[in-house]
């Protein structure tokens, strides 16, 4: 049996508001403004974080985002392995990617097969002018030549550890946290 030992705080919430108040900024920054920019938000805490990042930049930019939310299940190349009744959730996209500049949003990026099925997701809905990708924990160990092109944090960690992000809707709270896998 594996159980996850607690090893760290590594943002409290306060330190997650700044990161993604400074992601927000980059992300007007590097895109001239918010023409033709939307962001989606990877089920399930992407969701959570893609929303905080809306309210961030419709803050300082008074310019509402279109919002929508990714399932990423049926695109994943270990779908066999997950499980034989794999959990979907929604994909909520009320608007057109076409000619849109994509922001994916998740929280947190290892091996980088959950953003290459995300990009196989936006684009089976049509061709977006750009799909970018915003991160709050970059853990290293790609397995697929994929980078963010936003990130909070690079958090360099063991195989055995795993980052568990806390957001109010699922968890009551905001935080990063590093866990230890233990064999018992």
């Amino acid at each position: 049996m594996v159980s996850l030992v607690h090893k760290a705080e590594i943002m409290d919430e306060a330190a997650m508001k700044r990161a993604l108040r400074r992601i927000a900024h980059e992300i007007i920054e590097n895109n001239h403004g918010t023409q033709d920019l939307c962001l989606l938000g990877i089920q399930r805490r992407g969701v959570s974080l893609a929303r905080m990042l809306c309210a961030e930049i419709e803050q300082f930019e008074h310019a509402k985002l279109p919002l929508g939310t990714l399932d990423i299940t049926f695109y994943r190349d270990d779908l066999s392995m997950l499980s034989e009744q794999p959990v979907v959730h929604s994909t909520e996209i009320p608007f057109s990617v076409e000619h849109m500049k994509v922001v994916m949003v998740d929280d947190v990026l290892f091996s980088g097969r959950t953003a290459r099925a995300a990009m196989d997701a936006i684009c089976s809905r049509g061709r977006p002018a750009q799909i970018q990708l915003a991160v709050l924990i970059d853990r290293g160990h790609r397995e697929l030549p994929i980078r963010a092109d936003y990130v909070g944090k690079n958090v360099p960690t063991r195989k055995s550890e795993m980052i568990g992000v806390s957001v109010p809707e699922f968890d009551g709270r905001l935080g990063v946290d590093l866990y230890e896998s233990v064999q018992s």
